[in-house]
């Protein structure tokens, strides 16, 4: 799918400066409260199988990059928001066990496989990290060169294995909500970071936001 579209600008209000500091304190203390409650729901099931340990790390990736993360201009409207926390939030409300789709090691490759992607896209993007859409610097080294999102990238692969071996009706309701709140976060930063003439060179040559070949 062509993507060359520049998408609609994303309002991003004037704020002060105690407001600011406000939303990305807020920002960062939720993650962190809501991986610590992740965890304590997880730890007891690691024994059951490598890919609940997996998805912890995955998880607790992104509270460690919400805490070093460098601050910068964000998104302040209610549906930034919205989008930000539901996919961020929702994927810390998964539960271990269900039904078992993929063999064992077919699911844990998987995991790896989308892990490793999306550690390699934070390391390229050190502390330009956030979960609402803001320009923190625009990254095109790496994975970066592939697609334009590769974070999102990893968590889709890894979050698809793990659904894959504690298949439930929550687990898929959770994740369907997470990949939705996923496309919309996709265009609503592209929004913000079509605003800087060095992305839209960027975007020229990197054709695709998330999938290779489809979008």
């Amino acid at each position: 799918m062509d993507d060359q579209e520049a998408p609609a600008p994303l309002n991003i209000q004037p704020a002060g400066a105690r407001f600011t500091l406000a939303l990305d304190m807020f920002e960062r203390l939720m993650v962190v409260v809501l991986t610590i409650f992740f965890l304590s729901r997880l730890i007891p099931h690691v024994g059951e199988g490598p890919y609940n340990l997996l998805i912890m790390v995955s998880e607790g990736m992104t509270a460690l990059c919400m805490v070093i993360r460098r601050p910068g201009p964000m998104a302040t409207t209610a549906y930034a928001w919205i989008i930000a926390m539901v996919g961020t939030w929702s994927p810390l409300l998964v539960m271990p066990g269900g039904i078992q789709w993929l063999p064992v090691p077919v699911a844990t490759a998987m995991m790896v496989a989308g892990l490793m992607c999306s550690i390699s896209a934070k390391i390229f993007l050190r502390r330009s990290f956030g979960i609402v859409a803001a320009n923190r610097g625009v990254q095109r080294d790496g994975p970066y060169r592939a697609v334009r999102h590769p974070i999102y990238f990893g968590y889709l692969i890894t979050q698809a294995g793990f659904l894959s071996i504690s298949y439930s009706g929550w687990n898929l309701l959770v994740y369907t909500a997470c990949w939705l709140a996923m496309v919309l976060r996709i265009r609503a930063e592209e929004a913000v970071l079509a605003e800087d003439e060095a992305y839209r060179d960027y975007r020229r040559h990197v054709r695709y936001r998330l999938l290779p070949a489809i979008w």
